[in-house]
């Protein structure tokens, strides 16, 4: 059994039923992200599923200088606020240096390591000090046992809110593939797993100067990490992914959102059921 890690007012890990986190890539204007938070709010109430909304106030690993970022952290972390304040929900954000630490972890709710640094020995102590939970993402080069050194960099600074998160691994140049047995092996680790569905059929790079994405992909991937036993599923969200200012290719639409939810929600009940029994 996993350890139990408290969000909010949300219980990951465990038994507990599956987590959304899910929400536009980055912070477009706090108009999309109140819009989009407050529509998935009601979308996971009619099914009762914990949600917990996640945007980027700055993407620093864009492909191109000429990519769109996010309005930086002093904006972005009050558009977070208004959103946390006005739907009443937990929020998340990517983190990626050191001096950006002291000023989220007042704001966020959970810290995230992007996988480009999920390797980061300074960048990870520091998260681990803020006492906030910590979501690392697997990094598309790491294979699910190098998770080990990760949750153990992060357990040295007394901090064992963690989640982990798998978002696929590199298979040659501008592709990912999923292997879904690193679900159950990092499980192993003991601490709760996410599912990142969206990053997973991204293309990295796979425009030149941007990266590309397969979203049809996505509902197959996540009805079948539900199955494989992940404690949480990362997906991001836009009201009209096709004209987003960034990972629209492999973002999902607030549209498809419903039906997606009904059907990991059933598999989650059989899959915890089967692990109760």
């Amino acid at each position: 059994m996993t350890r139990e890690v408290k969000v909010g007012n949300i219980w990951m890990g465990g038994g507990r039923e599956l987590v959304l986190i899910a929400g536009p890539c980055v912070i477009e204007s706090e108009e999309i992200c109140l819009e989009t938070a407050a529509e998935i709010k009601k979308i996971t109430e009619r099914i009762n599923m914990p949600f917990i909304f996640k945007s980027s106030y700055d993407k620093a690993n864009r492909s191109s200088l000429e990519s769109f970022r996010g309005p930086g952290i002093r904006k972005g972390l009050k558009t977070l606020k208004r959103v946390k304040d006005r739907i009443g929900v937990p929020i998340t954000s990517d983190i990626h240096c050191r001096e950006e630490l002291e000023e989220a972890a007042r704001v966020l709710d959970i810290i995230q390591i992007p996988a480009f640094l999920s390797r980061q020995t300074d960048l990870l102590l520091a998260a681990g000090r803020t006492g906030k939970t910590v979501n690392v993402k697997k990094g598309q080069f790491l294979a699910h046992d190098d998770m080990h050194n990760v949750v153990n960099k992060l357990i040295s600074t007394g901090n064992q809110n963690i989640l982990l998160t798998e978002r696929g691994t590199s298979f040659g140049y501008h592709n990912l593939i999923v292997d879904m047995r690193n679900l159950p092996q990092m499980r192993k680790l003991g601490y709760p797993v996410v599912f990142d569905a969206t990053h997973s059929v991204q293309l990295p790079g796979g425009r030149g100067r941007e990266s590309g994405g397969q979203r049809e992909y996505v509902p197959a991937l996540a009805r079948a990490a539900v199955a494989a036993g992940c404690h949480g599923l990362f997906l991001e969200v836009h009201p009209e992914p096709d004209e987003a200012l960034c990972d629209g290719p492999n973002m999902i639409s607030l549209k498809e959102l419903p039906q997606l939810l009904k059907q990991v929600k059933e598999i989650d009940k059989v899959v915890r059921s089967k692990a109760s029994a």
